[in-house]
């Protein structure tokens, strides 16, 4: 039963190196492994990765942290990437972060808009991600994502209800990761026990939210097994029913 990683930074893993994360990974059956964008600076970063080995693939955008950085010339480099290279499988990740602000909130508005239409403009699905600002988020989903036709995954998903509501009939997926291995992580839980498996998606999002038993350890694609027997759990299904559909679902959003 292959996996497939649906969300990592492997430009950020420091504790191992490439070859020996790949080997890893490899061990578990993950078979597929997309490395996220987040910033200007790493934009020709995640392509370099994603050439120089047959199971990595990659997406173009920048994050709400650094939406400050974001200029037309930034727009046109992940226009012509994601075009040109045939390793990007979506836009993103992108979105809204209320919790620290890193950005201006309009700044960050004004690029999620103009990311996710250049998601609409060029038929690639995006990579949202969202924290203390549901709202807004299910503000901009209402407005484009009727025009996006590959629709994309809200990662790392700690929002509330009403927005994985809304994601879910709009046609989205959620993607759930370490985050709900961790003790006070209940609400968290919940979203995953109304998620159907059909709109699940796997990541670890490493090197960040390590999953327990882990803890303290810089996270990795191939802890990704922690998420699906946690989530097999939540929903009371075996893993291989889950593994079989959340395969689907991943090859069905990126790579179909």
């Amino acid at each position: 039963m292959s996996l497939i990683e649906t969300h990592c930074h492997l430009d950020y893993l420091k504790q191992m190196p490439l070859e020996s994360i790949l080997d890893e990974a490899r061990k578990k059956k993950i078979e597929k492994i997309i490395t996220i964008s987040v910033e200007p600076d790493n934009l020709q970063t995640v392509i370099e990765l994603a050439n120089s080995h047959e199971e990595i693939f990659c997406t173009q955008g920048v994050h709400p942290h650094d939406a400050r950085l974001v200029t037309p010339e930034v727009l046109s480099t992940i226009k012509t990437n994601a075009l040109r290279e045939k390793k990007v499988v979506a836009i993103g990740e992108i979105g809204l972060d209320y919790h620290y602000d890193n950005s201006p909130r309009e700044i960050q508005k004004k690029y999620f808009r103009e990311q996710f239409q250049l998601a609409i403009e060029i038929d690639k699905p995006i990579v949202i991600h969202t924290r203390d600002a549901d709202e807004d988020t299910i503000q901009i989903l209402s407005e484009l994502a009727p025009s996006l036709k590959k629709k994309g995954v809200l990662h790392s998903f700690t929002s509330g209800p009403q927005l994985a509501h809304e994601a879910l009939k709009l046609g989205f997926y959620i993607g759930f990761n370490g985050i709900i291995t961790f003790k006070k992580a209940e609400e968290v839980r919940d979203i995953v026990r109304m998620t159907p498996i059909e709109r699940i998606l796997f990541e670890t999002d490493s090197p960040f939210l390590t999953p327990v038993p882990h803890r303290g350890k810089e996270n990795a694609p191939f802890y990704l097994p922690h998420i699906v027997e946690k989530i097999a759990e939540i929903k009371n299904v075996s893993i291989q029913e889950l593994v079989q559909q959340v395969y689907k679902n991943s090859q069905t959003l990126f790579f179909d």
